[in-house]
């Protein structure tokens, strides 16, 4: 088939390419010998069958009206907004249950909800901050819309470096950058892709470096993976009550796809703003008029009778299990003493990894296609910076493989990583 067209299309049209994901997940899906360390899937085996079952049969034995069959609000379910924002509220005390329900609202996945924020602030040229490393797809999304990333400084030790991001933002002012400068943007916990969460200093210290710089900005705080601990929460709360992020707006967003079914597809945010609330949700209208009402319904109900709880006890043991198996196999093939480094998450479903001698990882280079020879897909670390990317890093999700398939693909990993590092150390 013809992919060329006479048509002459928008803006947004010239710059929408197939998103790097979509490329990853039709490998993984389309090749069934190849194992995919790559896309960030979920366990299939744990899906929650019997949950949604008892959900459904509870809707359908209700005597009244199956409204839940009907069209829903553009905002959302109410008796979903509020189990959710009582969700939020035991994960953080301090929240203000008021104020968080005025700003709360339902979307297709976060996805749409960092897609809608996006729309709203930003004309092509803008720069949003990014955290670094930051999710690819977002990154993606920005592109897509000809925005600009920039990434927060990190020291050496992974942490935000207050005294580099100084000198940025200064940077910026005095080249005329920083009026574009829209949003800040960060996943703070267990993190896509890095696994590491931002501690409450660092959270602290971005809101004061911007505030001393006036920059206000609306903050946009991905917590997409705060529930997805395996022993412990997270203990630093959010944007929505760390002082220094008094004054600012705020978006938080989540999801419940990950924690419990990805193919029903609901993602939920709350806005301090109810400006930008309203501009988003004006455009949500224009999407789909409300998010699907009977997915909404699934959910309130798997939230009320326990049902999410009792999928999260589940699968936060098997998250753990899976991540020591994976962690275990590159151990175990001598990945450390090659020069490899990562470290061990405390939640979310990934590993990052740093090769050795600056090993180019990115998805052209000659160590990708190798391992995609010998039957193992990653992602590239390189698509993971809004700026000034290593091509040294890497992606590895241990969600949907099985221990053993795990197992599989960390020897299969290994066998090309142990290759390429005998060519460097033979230069």
């Amino acid at each position: 088939m013809n992919e060329e067209s006479s048509i002459k299309f928008s803006e947004l049209g010239q710059r929408a390419h197939p998103p790097t994901i979509a490329r990853l997940m039709a490998m993984a899906l389309e090749n069934p010998n190849l194992l995919s360390i790559a896309a960030g899937f979920t366990d299939t085996a744990s899906l929650p069958v019997a949950g949604v079952r008892t959900a459904v049969a509870e809707l359908a034995e209700d005597q009244s009206t199956p409204e839940y069959l009907q069209y829903g609000s553009n905002h959302g379910r109410p008796g979903l907004r509020k189990v959710l924002v009582d969700h939020l509220c035991e994960l953080e005390p301090e929240l203000d249950h008021n104020e968080a329900q005025r700003g709360f609202f339902v979307t297709n996945g976060s996805q749409q909800a960092l897609y809608l924020a996006m729309q709203v602030l930003c004309n092509p040229g803008d720069i949003v901050l990014v955290d670094r490393p930051s999710y690819f797809v977002f990154l993606e999304m920005l592109k897509g819309l000809g925005v600009a990333a920039r990434s927060i400084p990190v020291g050496a030790d992974g942490l935000v470096d207050g005294k580099a991001f100084t000198g940025l933002l200064e940077e910026m002012k005095a080249n005329g950058e920083a009026e574009r400068i829209k949003a800040v943007y960060f996943v703070s916990y267990f993190s896509n892709p890095s696994g590491r969460s931002l501690t409450h200093e660092e959270k602290a210290l971005i809101g004061s470096t911007l505030r001393s710089h006036d920059l206000v900005i609306p903050a946009i705080e991905d917590a997409a993976y705060r529930d997805l601990y395996y022993r412990e929460p997270w203990p630093s709360p959010s944007i929505l009550t760390i002082p220094e992020w008094a004054g600012f707006p705020r978006l938080y967003t989540s999801t419940l796809t990950k924690p419990y079914a990805t193919g029903l597809k609901v993602g939920f945010a709350t806005c301090n703003d109810m400006a930008w609330r309203a501009k988003m949700l004006h455009v949500k209208a224009h999407h789909d008029f409300g998010t699907a009402n009977f997915n909404q319904a699934v959910f309130e109900r798997v939230l009320s009778n326990g049902g999410f709880h009792k999928q999260l006890s589940q699968i936060r043991t098997i998250y753990e299990s899976k991540m020591i198996a994976l962690d275990t196999a590159l151990r175990g093939e001598g990945l450390g003493e090659m020069g490899w480094s990562w470290a061990q998450p405390t939640g979310g479903l990934y590993l990052w990894l740093t090769a050795p001698g600056g090993l180019n990882t990115g998805l052209d280079s000659s160590f990708c296609e190798r391992c995609v020879q010998e039957g193992v897909l990653y992602v590239p670390g390189e698509l993971c910076f809004g700026d000034d990317a290593p091509v040294d890093c890497i992606r590895l999700s241990f969600g949907v493989l099985t221990k053993s398939e795990l197992r599989e693909a960390g020897r299969r990993f290994a066998l090309v990583a142990r290759e390429f590092t005998q060519k460097q150390n033979r230069k």
